[in-house]
């Protein structure tokens, strides 16, 4: 089945999320400040460039690991059932954890992951996500950090994808989907 013809309009700027990050970077390492290592742990897919530039910007001691959760496959809209594909590596019991989301949308994702992480019981466990849709939420749950807030659309870039597409702009855009008539 092929996708349907799209075209992205440029939503917030690669100048822009490379200026917030810096603004966030400070606020995270205020918050930390005197840990002996920060446990990153970015939700794949869609995270993997935030948290790059993230942790890139943190003058603390940090550790990397990964968490893929899915709740979309390739739909555009959350199916709802969040299911762990990989889990952490190493152990985060008594560690301070930063938990980094590319966008919270519905808000299923991260109440699972945050219930999953909290039962392991890390001295401290915080969120940071790039993107906030509060307009979509459908769960309690807020990110201690958001870089932006953004209106009820469709985005791809800067990580997170359409169909697995898009990953690789340096910029975060809203999907427009073109009906016949605009292809002519």
């Amino acid at each position: 089945m092929s996708q349907p013809a799209y075209v992205i309009d440029e939503l917030i700027s690669a100048k822009r999320i490379a200026a917030r990050i810096e603004q966030l970077s400070h606020d995270i390492h205020d918050h930390f400040k005197g840990t002996n290592k920060l446990v990153v742990v970015g939700l794949l897919r869609g995270s993997f460039v935030f948290i790059a530039d993230l942790v890139r910007e943190l003058d603390l001691p940090v550790e990397v690991d990964f968490l893929e959760a899915s709740s979309y496959g390739d739909a555009m809209k959350s199916s709802r059932e969040v299911r762990i594909l990989k889990d952490l590596r190493g152990e985060i019991a008594g560690r301070d954890v930063l938990v980094v989301e590319d966008i919270v949308d519905t808000g299923f994702t991260l109440h699972h992951v945050l219930g999953l992480l909290r039962a392991r019981e890390p001295a401290r466990l915080e969120t940071i996500a790039l993107l906030d849709k509060p307009s979509r939420r459908e769960v309690d749950v807020k990110a201690s950090w958001t870089g932006f807030e953004i209106p009820d659309e469709f985005v791809v870039g800067y990580g997170i994808d359409y169909a697995q597409r898009n990953r690789n702009l340096p910029f975060i855009g809203t999907v427009r989907f073109l009906d016949k008539a605009d292809d002519a």
